[in-house]
């Protein structure tokens, strides 16, 4: 447990292969927490525990910010919805955390679909099964307060919402504009590269979401803003992070570049080349590692450096200076 300021840094233990995660309790006019992590028995007692040690009892939190809908960040708000507390969020993630029915079923239709384009058809149904099971550590409840870019929220003054979008499609991420100070969610961490996740489009809309330029866009809005240091939803805070998104955007770059050579002599599939870019891990991270194979090849297309042709409803990606 850390502490800035009026600033708390909560660490709670997850499931999941990422760790730890961070939630920050802000000491403000009303206090406010960020996040609230997995819900799991293990995280609520550690939660209890070091919100105890800080010197504040869980009744009095009046509101909650949640960054982004992923169960690490959200789950313990049914710990907390029975106390009156407000949930303020983005309005994608509002299907999200209902779980709303018919937004699942959209969610599994999208990524059937995606999962044949790239070529791996035969892994949905598992995918499904382990997406659906994370849901078990996500929550069930309403977004009291819708907020958008540049939006104040009551009781923390000096506080500006950031929209951030890319890690996922509803990520917000919080600024103090008087010392640069920025809780991230999963913007930006030190010891890992965030994955720009593939998710469903709202119901309605029919283009997919290309995160990874998303991502891209909202590293570089952070280099126009005065942010000194980001407080993240896992690791260390980032004490210099400009030099840090610069070093992500390049390597973003690198990599597409490596795809590129793999692309040259023939068409791939994106399975093929989520295999050859991950040999070790490609079908335990499934899901990661193909969302990481699509952005790339979103930024190739972007830069019209790839030709995509399509034989059975999968698309193959070559290199365009080989076609």
């Amino acid at each position: 447990m850390n502490q800035t300021s009026n600033i708390h840094s909560i660490t709670l233990p997850t499931p999941f292969a990422v760790g730890d995660v961070n939630v920050y309790l802000i000491d403000g006019e009303k206090l406010t927490l960020v996040d609230t992590g997995p819900k799991t028995k293990e995280a609520w007692e550690a939660f209890l525990t070091q919100i105890n040690e800080i010197g504040f009892n869980v009744s009095e939190i009046e509101q909650v910010v949640l960054t982004h809908h992923h169960p690490d960040h959200v789950g313990l708000s049914d710990y907390l919805k029975d106390k009156g507390t407000e949930f303020i969020g983005l309005a994608y993630n509002e299907p999200w955390l209902r779980q709303d029915p018919e937004f699942l079923d959209h969610h599994d239709e999208f990524y059937l679909r995606v999962y044949k384009e790239m070529g791996i058809e035969k892994f949905h149904e598992k995918a499904m099964q382990r997406i659906r099971g994370y849901l078990s550590y996500s929550c069930s409840i309403n977004i009291h307060t819708v907020v958008k870019e540049g939006d104040r929220i009551d009781g923390l003054p000096g506080w500006k919402v950031i929209e951030t979008p890319g890690h996922a499609q509803g990520h917000l991420s919080l600024l103090r504009e008087e010392d640069g100070v920025m809780i991230g969610g999963d913007h930006l961490i030190q010891h890992i590269s965030s994955n720009a996740l593939i998710e469903p489009p709202p119901i309605g809309v029919p283009e997919r979401p290309k995160t990874l330029l998303q991502y891209r866009d909202s590293l570089r809005k952070l280099l126009d803003l005065e942010v000194y240091t980001v407080y993240p939803g896992h690791g260390k805070p980032v004490f210099n992070p400009k030099a840090l998104i610069k070093k992500r955007l390049m390597k973003q770059e690198e990599r597409a570049d490596n795809i590129l050579n793999m692309i040259i002599d023939r068409p791939l599939t994106g399975f093929d080349i989520c295999q050859r870019l991950f040999p070790s891990i490609f079908l335990k991270e499934l899901g990661l590692t193909m969302s990481e194979t699509l952005g790339h090849l979103d930024l190739l297309s972007s830069n019209d450096q790839i030709q995509i042709t399509e034989k059975d409803g999968v698309l193959y990606f070559q290199a365009k200076e080989a076609v």
